[in-house]
């Protein structure tokens, strides 16, 4: 299995679905037409686009990514699938409110671990949910046998005390797959 830490993910990467179902992980979460569904780390679009086909025309999908490429490529995909839904950034997570009070699940797919500052990412995270919303922390367990190194992951006790500490009540903790745990929690 091939990790894209640090690159490019494809959009649709066609080893990953052997192990990861996005449309079966956002239907999970409450993805459905006119959801707004913010991507906080969405590097080339595994959960923005079906997410985006998801949420249909009456709802939206914001996407930021600090790599460029990510976001060009992403762009261009949802061009060819005529995807209007998509309001896609380049940028840190630390620095970056894509909208206030508007997402209703805004999702952490692989990516908590990754951000330079999670705090701060959560903050941000609490302007850009609707009071209702979701917040949903998709990332590599600890003891899985493929992804990033293990010293960077944050296992499901770490996260949980991370998005506790910014504000947040935890709703569940699951496992997603044989690799990754499924964090959901609302504003405290």
């Amino acid at each position: 299995m091939t990790h894209y830490h640090g690159g490019v993910r494809p959009f649709d990467d066609p080893e990953r679905r052997k192990w990861q179902d996005p449309e079966k992980i956002l239907a999970e979460i409450g993805v459905k037409a006119g959801t707004t569904f913010a991507d906080i780390g969405c590097g080339g679009g595994f959960f923005a686009l079906p997410a985006a086909r998801m949420a249909g025309k009456k709802g939206s999908v914001y996407g930021l990514d600090i790599n460029p490429d990510a976001i060009n490529s992403l762009k261009e995909q949802a061009a060819r699938e005529g995807l209007i839904n998509l309001s896609l950034t380049t940028g840190k997570a630390e620095d970056i409110v894509v909208c206030q009070g508007c997402a209703d699940i805004i999702f952490f797919g692989m990516a908590l671990h990754d951000f330079q500052d999670p705090s701060k990412v959560l903050d941000n995270a609490k302007i850009i949910l609707k009071p209702a919303g979701r917040l949903v922390d998709l990332d590599w367990k600890k003891e899985a046998g493929a992804g990033p190194p293990v010293r960077i992951r944050f296992d499901e006790a770490k996260a949980s005390r991370l998005i506790e500490a910014a504000g947040f009540k935890i709703e569940s903790i699951k496992d997603s797959g044989p690799y990754h745990y499924l964090i959901t929690a609302r504003l405290a």
